[in-house]
């Protein structure tokens, strides 16, 4: 399988802390990978790397050949950040002509038709974004890593604002945009049972270290889990065969159904 990203050795320091101790991945043309890991893990330092937006300190990384945070490498990658905040008073299809003239993209009008269809946003082309609901702002934010086509998706935590359905809603876009577009698709996630559900495999970050990676069924351990995430919890199989990850509590309490 021809790689859409690699690293190899990446290793990122902040002063005494090590936030990537040696990092080595490969994410295969086509697949969604997702990334899993506690708070400070290193998810969102290894997303920010792979966009040029963090140097490492060690080691290296590249899309498609060309290393991370060169122009060869920006030009195929789309990237969601986690907190992500649009200037309210734009429209959304001003807005993608903003960030079509900044990622230097001729698509034009067309370009910005298509991907507001492509999203569901069609009918809100000329709503402000500060009278969109997150749902909408984060489908926006989703248009915007589009512009230009590129063949690489990376996001950071694309559900942490949503509520349940709309989590589900965001994923599923993702992947049908996926399969639609042939896209590659690396996305930090925190959400264990979903991440099981959406991705082709998943990479488990612990202390800025991998632990663990693979299919959702080998990665998906209930001592790896505990140790990583430092509590108990129990990896379910339901009856269409899909992994659940339920938290458990540590003490026993009164809420059990009698």
């Amino acid at each position: 399988m021809t790689a859409a990203l690699t690293a190899r050795g990446l290793e990122k320091r902040y002063g005494s802390t090590v936030a990537l101790g040696g990092v080595d991945l490969e994410v295969g043309e086509g697949e969604l990978v997702g990334l899993l890991g506690p708070n400070g893990a290193g998810k969102s330092t290894l997303v920010k790397i792979a966009c040029g937006l963090v140097r490492p300190t060690r080691g290296r990384a590249e899309v498609r050949g060309a290393r991370a945070g060169s122009r060869d490498a920006k030009r195929q990658l789309g990237y969601l950040a986690e907190l992500f905040r649009f200037p309210g008073w734009y429209s959304a299809n001003e807005l993608l002509g903003l960030h079509q003239r900044l990622a230097g993209s001729a698509g034009g009008a067309q370009e910005r038709t298509e991907l507001l269809e492509l999203v569901g946003l069609s009918e809100a082309r000329d709503r402000r974004v500060e009278q969109m609901s997150k749902g909408m702002q984060q489908r926006l934010g989703l248009a915007q890593a589009l512009v230009g086509s590129p063949p690489l998706l990376l996001l950071d935590e694309p559900t942490s604002a949503l509520d349940l359905g709309r989590r589900v809603d965001a994923l599923e876009l993702v992947d049908e945009l996926r399969r639609e577009r042939g896209l590659t698709v690396l996305s930090a996630m925190h959400d264990l049972t979903l991440a099981a559900q959406f991705a082709d495999r998943l990479i488990l970050l612990s202390g800025g270290r991998i632990v663990a990676a693979g299919k959702p069924v080998d990665v998906l351990d209930e001592e790896v889990l505990g140790a990583c995430f430092g509590g108990r919890v129990r990896v379910i199989v339901d009856e269409d065969g899909d992994l659940l990850v339920v938290p458990q509590r540590t003490r026993a309490g009164s809420g059990r159904l009698s």
